[in-house]
Formats: C-alpha cells, sequence, structure tokens
C-alpha cells in the first residue's frame, strides 16, 4: 500500500463533479468503453474474456472481493480526466494542498535545541508550490519514499520554519512511523 500515492488520489477523487460507476456490470461496461474491448479489459483485470462479456451483459453481477477491487481502482483511475487535471492545476497553482498527518516528526538543528522526534498530529496548508511537487513526483512514478521526503521538505518550511521567518538554522525534517497522512485539496 502506497500511503501517500493513495491519499494524493483520494484527495483528488473528491473533486469529481459525478459518482463514478457502482455497480460491476457499469464498471465493467465504462472499462470496455475506454480500452475500447473486452479483450484489453480482461488482459488488465486477469480474468477471461468471457467473464468481461458476461458482466456487460450483467449475467454475473458479484464479484469476487479481489476483482471487485481490481475492477473499482481502475474504473476511479480513469474516471473524470478532465476534472482530476483541473483539480491538480488548481493545487499546484493557487490553492495548495492540505496535509493531514499523525506521525513520528523530528528535526536535525544546532546542537542545544530539543531536536528529539516526537509523535504529532499536524494538518497543514501547503502552498501550492509544494502540491505541485508532489502531485508532478506522483505522475513521474515516484515511490511512497520519494513523496514523503517532499512531504517532510513542506512541512518543514511551513510549518517548522514558517516560511523563513523562524528556526532557520533547520536543517532536515524526519518524518517517519507515519501512522496517518490525508490530503484534501
Amino acid at each position: 500500500m502506497t500511503l501517500f500515492g493513495d491519499g494524493l488520489e483520494k484527495a483528488v477523487q473528491k473533486a469529481f463533479t459525478r459518482p463514478a460507476p457502482k455497480s460491476a456490470g457499469a464498471q465493467m461496461r465504462y472499462l470496455v468503453k475506454q480500452l475500447k474491448g473486452t479483450r484489453a479489459v480482461a488482459r488488465m483485470l486477469r480474468v477471461s474474456q468471457r467473464t468481461v462479456e458476461r458482466y456487460v451483459k450483467d449475467q454475473i453481477k458479484k464479484p469476487r472481493p479481489e476483482l471487485a477491487a481490481r475492477l473499482d481502482r481502475e474504473v476511479k483511475a480513469r474516471w473524470q480526466p478532465q476534472v482530476r487535471a483541473r483539480a491538480r492545476r488548481q493545487a499546484a497553482t493557487t490553492d495548495g494542498i492540505v496535509i493531514d498527518t499523525r506521525a513520528r516528526l523530528g528535526y536535525t538543528a544546532p546542537i542545544g535545541s530539543t531536536d528529539d522526534a516526537r509523535i504529532r498530529h499536524l494538518t497543514v496548508a501547503l502552498p501550492p508550490r509544494y502540491a505541485a511537487r508532489l502531485f508532478d513526483a506522483q505522475e513521474a512514478g515516484a515511490s511512497d519514499a520519494e513523496l514523503q521526503r517532499i512531504a517532510a521538505e513542506a512541512l518543514r518550511a511551513v510549518y517548522f520554519q514558517d516560511d523563513g521567518r523562524r528556526a532557520g538554522s533547520l536543517e532536515e525534517v524526519r518524518f517517519t512511523d507515519v501512522e496517518h497522512v490525508e490530503f484534501d485539496l
């Protein structure tokens, strides 16, 4: 499970203007239309072409749990691409993104400061430049560790240093033991 990647994806999905198809038949029909055929859908979902055809005709209504999860994930990944792009663009240029996390946060600072890492629950509005970096990295296929590093940099600059108004000697924020992370546009 990719905590940060999935969190960013859920934030973008909140911008959908219409709900994604819910039933297995409607989801299959949507994927068949998007991929232009049952063979491509069958290959993607790792089922037979005949199984896809039976879902399309509503001859099968209830998929196995693992197939239902794959089906839901693939539909949501393709649902409303223009709305998804607009939400990302708006977050990256004007609105920014809000991160809500509960994790162990500490930092590297000069000797004599209290830099011990401790569990903190933070809800911080990040400026558009960090939203852009997160979305660009996600689109480029960055790992969860890379997305976590970008989020740590953002928290260092915005939360700990207050955009350069304090803690100027702060070098690095350690962002570990993530219990919860959620993004909102």
